[in-house]
Parts: C-alpha cells; structure tokens; sequence
C-alpha cells in the first residue's frame, strides 16, 4: 500500500469553464427563487419559505463547493492532491479544472508565500524575529527547472589542505507525489544533500598537482569531469524525492586563507624551477652549438681548460638574472 501511495498518478478531473458557468448559473437561479419565495409569502404560505430556503441553499451554499473545485494551473505547475489525509492524484499541465471540493493540496514547502509579524504587523518575505503567520503561500509545486547555489564550504581535499568550494546545481521536480510525501521538504533535503556529496567528491581529488602527470586528476585541472561525478552522486541520493539534477558546476574554487600565501610561495617556486630548468637546457644547448662552430670552422684552437672557461662564462651570461659586465683582456689568452 505504500509503494502505490508513493507512485504519481494522475488526478481525475473535469473542465473548469463549464463547472464555473454552472456555478453561476445556479448563483443567479438559487437569488431569483429566493427573491420570488419572500415575495410572496402571504399568497404562497409555507411554500414560499420553502422556495426561499431551496434557493438559498441551491444558489449560496451549494455554488460554494463548485468555485472551491476550481484550480488554474500554469505551464509546468503541479497540485498533489489528498482526499481526508489519503492521496489520490497529482493534476498536471497548464488549464481550468474542476476537482473534487473535498480534496487539498499539499506542498511541505515552508517558505513559500509572505509573513506577517505578530509583533509589528509588517509583512515580510524573509524570516524575522518574532511571531509570524505565513500567508500567501502557494499550495502547487514548480516543475520548472530551477537553480540551488549553497554557501560556501570549507572542505579539506585529498591531500588534507582546506579548500574554499562552492557549486551551483540546476534542478527540476519529476515527481511531485514523491517530492511531497517522501521527504519532509523537498528543497531543504536537497540542499543537504548537495552538502554532503560535495564533501564526498572533493576529498578524493587533490586541489593541484606539483608535479604534472598525465592521468591525474584535480580539482583544478579536471573540472568537467568532477562535476559530472558530482551530479551523479547528488542524483543518487535525491532519486526517494523525485527530483532530477540537470547540472552541476563549480562556482568558486580556492585554498582557505590560512594556507593560502603558503600554496601560493609553492606554485611560485615551482614556477622559477621551471623556468630555471628551461633557462639551463636553453645555455647548455648554446654553449654546445657555440662550441662545435667554432670547432667546425677551425677559428680557434681551445685546450680543455680553456674550453672549460669559456663554458663558465657562457653559462654566467645565459643563466644570470642580471646584465652582465663585459671585461675586455688587452693581453694574451695563455
């Protein structure tokens, strides 16, 4: 019995138009047998309170039960309906329809609609201190796709350095019996739950990488692909409140303060040895084609001492981060 209560199933329903042209009907019928009833009491008696009562009742009570089965529902809107607690069908799609009177519609969203503050009387759209009484509040359930941006996280990564992450999730309800009678709100369930795959996902990938390897993965460098392992993790979890995760994407990514001016010496460091270590394989590349030209071209004959010299020196201008000093020899070489 609980799977079925559970399972989406459409609402029985009738056209909207037709009810409320009844409705009005019987409006305009019910008034017109009460006026004629009281006016002519002394020439029908007993009848005449008879017709009186049989006209208020047709044309002010009964009409009631009709306008309260009316429901206008917007493109991608969604009543979930119970018949006294029990639930019987969800109506869906944008038209005027009429419903049983007799049922309601939930929706476990608390934030929906205005409050009013007992203390000062102000309405008010965001929770303030003091008692309030929500007004306002819609009964259906937004089918649209919609957009989740939680705070951002302090989370340490695989490495243990604390991170500053924060992601955006598009969402959209597929199953409002399920988002309703599931969870207890649909839309705080899945703000937890984006909370805890977060921390799930980061903790197996290391913010950066200090040393470039091929198939590695980061934070940093692969992205798309931990954003998809992201939404897939957050899917999983949120397929009881039949709800469909479109996307997932990280928004902010950084080291926490604390560490922040540490990591960032490091990837400066790792910077100059880079470039150190291209700057030396540039100087020994030139040095040796320095070399073999002059060797090539017979301009002058070295001993292994002076080559040795001559490498120092070359290595000294090519390698040097300042300019250096040229110091002319007016003399012999030996």
């Amino acid at each position: 019995m609980k799977g079925k209560v559970y399972e989406e199933v459409e609402m029985k329903h009738a056209l909207g138009l037709p009810m409320l042209l009844l409705g009005l009907a019987m409006v305009i019928a019910g008034t017109v047998l009460f006026a004629f009833g009281i006016g002519n009491l002394r020439m029908l008696g007993v009848f005449g309170w008879l017709i009186a009562v049989i006209g208020a009742v047709g044309g002010w009570i009964l009409p009631i039960f009709v306008f309260v089965g009316l429901k206008v529902l917007q493109p991608n809107e969604a009543l979930v309906l119970t018949l006294f607690g029990k639930y019987v069908g969800t109506l869906k799609g944008a038209g005027f329809y009429f419903v049983n009177p007799f049922t309601s519609a939930v929706n476990p969203d608390k934030n929906d609609g205005a409050s009013i503050n007992l203390s000062t009387g102000k309405i008010m759209n965001n929770t303030e201190d003091g008692a309030q009484i929500r007004i306002g509040a819609s009964k259906k359930i937004s089918l649209k796709a919609s957009t989740l941006s939680n705070d951002q996280q302090k989370i340490n990564d695989q490495m243990g350095n604390p991170i500053i992450i924060g992601v955006v999730i598009i969402w959209k309800v597929v199953n409002a019996a399920k988002a309703v009678f599931d969870v207890d709100n649909y839309k705080e369930f899945l703000s937890i739950q984006c909370d805890s795959a977060l921390r799930n996902i980061v903790r197996l990938y290391p913010y950066d990488s200090a040393k470039e390897e091929e198939n590695e993965k980061t934070l940093r460098g692969s992205s798309q692909e931990i954003a998809e392992n992201l939404k897939n993790e957050i899917q999983r979890k949120v397929d009881i409140a039949g709800l469909e995760i479109i996307e997932a994407r990280i928004t902010n990514l950084a080291y926490a303060p604390e560490i922040a001016a540490a990591m960032l010496q490091r990837q400066q460091a790792s910077a100059i040895i880079d470039a150190k270590q291209m700057i030396v394989e540039g100087a020994v590349g030139m040095v040796e084609m320095a070399l073999g030209k002059l060797h090539e071209n017979d301009i002058v004959q070295l001993d292994e001492e002076r080559k040795a010299a001559m490498v120092s020196n070359l290595l000294v201008v090519l390698c040097g981060n300042k300019d250096t000093q040229p110091i002319i020899n007016s003399g012999t070489i030996y």
